[in-house]
């Protein structure tokens, strides 16, 4: 890769080739976590968080892909630029410890991923998963690993990209959790399985979805917190009209009930 120093004038730049980034630990905010975010609890500093962000926006047009892990959980994230256009993107990857804690437990997974050689664009992946509580519930039978998944035909998605993903990240946000069929889908994955029942997924309310969908496209700390407030505010008064429209039928209905008395 060759680029201009980051001080320099000359607005040329000649970039050679591709770039994967790779790490542990994705910016951002963990999607499962629930309620307010000790300083502690955060990936990064805010500060490295913004300058992590920099970077991706200035290079957005090489970085081919960003793949992390840490959070045990299978998700994404989407990065925007400057004009609100999706531009990058990063998969994180479930791991093969299972981790049970309050933020939520996942079942053992492995991901092999498909790429162009020639391009190094990244198409497809494969998720595995261990099923632990049938394992635990058969002490002498064989562990076998299973496909869990494969992306493009689970998400009717023939590409990965940051247009695609973002699009798939809107679809989160349709209908309420149990009646929105792709966020059960993408629920059931998050945990690797582990969350996979009618059951698990009525306890992720309005305001769970929305978490997810905001730590998903907003992973600038202070955007987060604001579309969890912009979320809040839009549950409040989704619950402030019914009530209202509840109280208006049951008037309707007493008015009728003393008309036809």
């Amino acid at each position: 890769m060759v680029c201009r120093p980051p001080n320099s004038h000359n607005t040329h730049e000649v970039f050679l080739f591709q770039v994967y980034l790779v790490g542990h630990i994705a910016p951002g905010s963990n999607e499962r976590h629930r309620g307010a975010y000790p300083p502690s609890h955060i990936s990064y500093s805010d500060h490295h968080n913004k300058k992590y962000l920099k970077i991706v926006r200035r290079y957005a047009s090489i970085i081919v892909g960003q793949f992390f892990g840490h959070l045990h959980s299978d998700t994404f994230r989407v990065i925007y630029g400057e004009n609100g256009r999706p531009i990058s993107w990063a998969l994180l990857a479930p791991s093969i410890t299972p981790k049970r804690n309050n933020d939520g437990p996942n079942n053992p997974g492995l991901r092999l991923y498909k790429f162009d050689k020639d391009t190094g664009q990244v198409f497809d992946y494969t998720q595995y998963y261990l099923d632990l509580s049938g394992a635990i519930a058969n002490p002498n039978r064989n562990v076998e690993w299973s496909v869990e998944y494969n992306f493009s035909t689970y998400y009717s998605i023939n590409d990965i990209n940051a247009v695609n993903l973002h699009t798939l990240a809107d679809k989160l946000t349709h209908d309420t959790p149990q009646e929105n069929s792709i966020f059960s889908r993408y629920y059931r994955a998050n945990s690797v399985r582990f969350n996979s029942g009618t059951a698990a997924l009525a306890q992720c309310d309005s305001h769970c979805a929305h978490t997810h969908y905001c730590a998903i496209t907003r992973v600038d700390y202070d955007e987060f917190h604001q579309c969890l407030q912009t979320a809040a505010s839009a549950l409040s008064a989704s619950a402030a009209t019914s009530a209202v429209a509840m109280r208006t039928i049951a008037k309707i209905v007493l008015v009728m009930w003393v008309i036809v008395r």
